[in-house]
């Protein structure tokens, strides 16, 4: 895909006629620009705007958003498998951190044990910074730590760290709510950040998932958890697709 998308491009992917991105475009509620009297899409604003979408839907529109990420990846939503991105050295239970910046500290060296993360300095700033632009943690107790941009430069692949603390610490949220779940999202393509924020985000939704991660005392349980609760929803994802066909 180019960097650059046009109207018809935008509209394959987001399931929606030609005429509707214009109109989405002229009020402001697509990042675009006009250039001559053609608009024009910039591959890194629209990743903005999905990554905005998802931290705001919820249910069903969660599902629709996830589809369009899909398309946007140009790949099948089950050849994504969080289990394959997390390793137990990144997992800690508890968490051995009791502050906003330790927390995102010892998250990084945790990611720098599976070799895939190089430089714990420079993953620690990119996180901060995301963090200063706009907090990550949740209302439901859960932090979805990113840099803003894939750090292609120190990390030899995607992973996910994870990091759960024995009592719940200020971290950023704006409705005051504390943090206890810590996911780590480290990603060398903005493709597939997108497709991991979004399925994690619809994991989070389950309540009761929340409560398991909370109860686990140990690496292989959190592991097994998450892949469990990972292949029901390519599970529930597929017999969608079949429906349809």
């Amino acid at each position: 895909m180019a960097s650059d998308l046009d109207v018809d491009q935008l509209a394959t992917y987001l399931h929606l006629t030609p005429q509707q991105v214009i109109k989405l475009a002229e009020r402001g509620q697509l990042p675009g620009r006009r250039v001559g009297q053609v608009w024009r899409f910039a591959e890194a604003e629209l990743h903005g705007w999905l990554e905005n979408r998802i931290g705001t839907s919820q249910g069903e529109q969660l599902v629709q958003v996830q589809r369009v990420v899909n398309r946007w990846s140009d790949s099948q939503v089950d050849e994504l498998s969080l289990r394959d991105l997390m390793s137990p050295e990144a997992i800690e239970i508890p968490l051995q951190a009791r502050t906003r910046s330790s927390v995102i500290r010892r998250m990084c060296e945790l990611g720098q044990l599976t070799g895939l993360l190089w430089d714990i300095p420079k993953m620690v700033q990119a996180v901060e910074a995301r963090e200063e632009l706009h907090p990550t943690a949740l209302d439901s107790g859960v932090a979805l730590l990113h840099p803003r941009r894939p750090q292609t430069s120190i990390l030899g692949g995607p992973l996910i760290v994870l990091g759960v603390t024995p009592t719940a610490i200020p971290f950023g949220n704006r409705s005051g709510h504390a943090t206890d779940v810590f996911l780590l999202i480290c990603s060398t393509d903005d493709r597939v950040h997108l497709r991991v924020l979004t399925r994690l985000s619809r994991l989070l939704l389950s309540t009761s998932f929340l409560e398991q991660i909370r109860q686990i005392d140990n690496v292989a349980d959190a592991l097994d958890a998450i892949t469990q609760a990972d292949d029901h929803l390519q599970m529930l994802d597929s017999a969608t697709v079949m429906s349809k066909s």
